[in-house]
């Protein structure tokens, strides 16, 4: 092998990317993270605290194992606020429901955790492992994955410079060029809808509580947005029409706050500091496959939901978990990182959830947009009956928390592999 090849060549140093670099360094591979974008500096008020503006991702609790599985949990931990109630209700009708973390068994059915600490993490671990070479900023822009090896072509300010590796995954994110290169095709439904974000200080404090509530213009999330209690910060998500959302995130603070207590109602009082919005289309994507010769793709560049189910980071974490699992069987076998028995194993384990998970998120987003009053009516009458309904409960909290079907190791808190003893 030649020293400047690797066993593994990660294209997208994102989260994704990140997160499975992270999971494949306790095995004996040589790998690259090939990244685009140098991360940045994390924005700080003059006392040098964390932006109130920092953007948030919900954690399930199977996610929160497996970021303990790849040894990020301490520091994130102080940071990360738990959810031990969630509430969910259709504005306007009777119908509403609530699970509860304590009734499953679990300290916390998920975790809300700033980008900023969660990529920080990611990049202080990957700055520690010595089998990890990261290219910043540098990008794949050819391959050929076809050969007993797959072949990248690197891009740098320094030039090009072709490398090989035994697998290639993509992980450049929903608009991946990469994918188009292997000839990966899309299917892609647009929901007319975009999702407007900023994190607000509530009337009165979340205390662990998460909330989703149905409207006739869509869904909206409020999320505790800091850990310990008495905290009052909270992560908003707003689903409007496609067409009002730069209004939306451009209108003066006091506006932004009347349209989210109108929308949200007065469970947690007036909202009074607003931070900076930002707003982005929904969309259901999926790559028609995500396994081609000696590359996989993963991320949003596999698949991406609709946020109403909180699922897509956490879809994606389970994939990294399954496929450094069968990373790791394929090297205990005496096969390599891109054996296309293992990659095929990868695929046909992660394909049922992926489906569950798209099946799951579209489907609400559709049920509850219905506008038609016998739909409403419906749907008032399965929030009612799914809250009196324990098994019910049980089964959508066992989704929601990551913890259905076929779990990798890590997600069961479990390492990768069995320790010699």
């Amino acid at each position: 092998m030649n020293s400047r090849d690797h066993d593994v060549i990660i294209a997208g140093g994102g989260l994704v990317g990140a997160a499975l670099a992270c999971a494949l360094a306790d095995l004996p591979l040589r790998i690259l993270v090939v990244e685009a974008v140098p991360p940045r500096a994390p924005p700080h008020s003059e006392q040098g605290q964390p932006s109130y503006d920092d953007r948030n991702t919900a954690l399930s609790y199977g996610s929160q194992r497996i970021v303990a599985g790849l040894g990020l949990w301490p520091a994130l931990e102080a940071e990360a606020a738990p959810i031990r109630h969630i509430h969910i209700s259709d504005r306007g009708r009777l119908g509403r429901a609530e699970l509860h973390a304590a009734e499953h068994g679990v300290p916390a059915l998920g975790y809300v955790t700033p980008n900023r600490v969660l990529g920080q993490a990611l990049y202080a671990r990957l700055g520690a492992l010595s089998n990890v070479t990261l290219r910043c900023p540098a990008k794949v822009v050819e391959l050929d994955v076809s050969g007993a090896r797959a072949r990248c072509t690197i891009e740098d300010g320094s030039g090009r410079e072709t490398v090989a590796a035994a697998l290639v995954v993509v992980a450049d994110g929903a608009g991946s060029e990469l994918r188009a290169r292997l000839g990966v095709e899309v299917s892609r439904f647009t929901y007319g809808q975009s999702a407007v974000i900023a994190n607000v200080t509530a009337e009165r404090p979340a205390d662990g509580w998460a909330f989703e509530r149905f409207t006739e213009q869509g869904p909206v999330a409020l999320l505790p947005r800091a850990a310990g209690p008495g905290s009052n910060e909270v992560a908003a998500i707003i689903t409007v029409a496609e067409g009002d959302a730069a209004a939306l995130a451009a209108a003066p603070d006091a506006a932004f706050a009347t349209v989210l207590h109108e929308r949200f109602g007065d469970r947690l009082g007036e909202f009074t500091r607003i931070g900076v919005r930002a707003h982005y289309p929904l969309a259901l994507t999926r790559a028609t496959r995500q396994v081609v010769g000696r590359a996989v793709v993963v991320g949003n560049a596999a698949h991406a939901l609709h946020p109403v189910a909180a699922q897509g980071f956490n879809l994606s974490l389970r994939d990294v978990a399954a496929l450094a699992e069968v990373i790791a069987d394929s090297l205990a076998a005496g096969g390599d990182a891109g054996d296309a028995a293992a990659l095929a194993r990868y695929a046909a384990w992660r394909a049922g959830d992926q489906r569950k998970m798209s099946v799951l998120s579209d489907g609400l987003a559709r049920v509850f947009a219905n506008p038609l009053a016998t739909v409403g009516v419906a749907r008032s009458l399965g929030l009612l009956a799914f809250d009196l309904l324990p098994p019910a409960k049980r089964a959508f909290a066992k989704e929601m928390m990551g913890l259905g079907g076929r779990l990798p190791r890590l997600a069961r808190g479990l390492p990768l592999r069995e320790r010699a003893t």
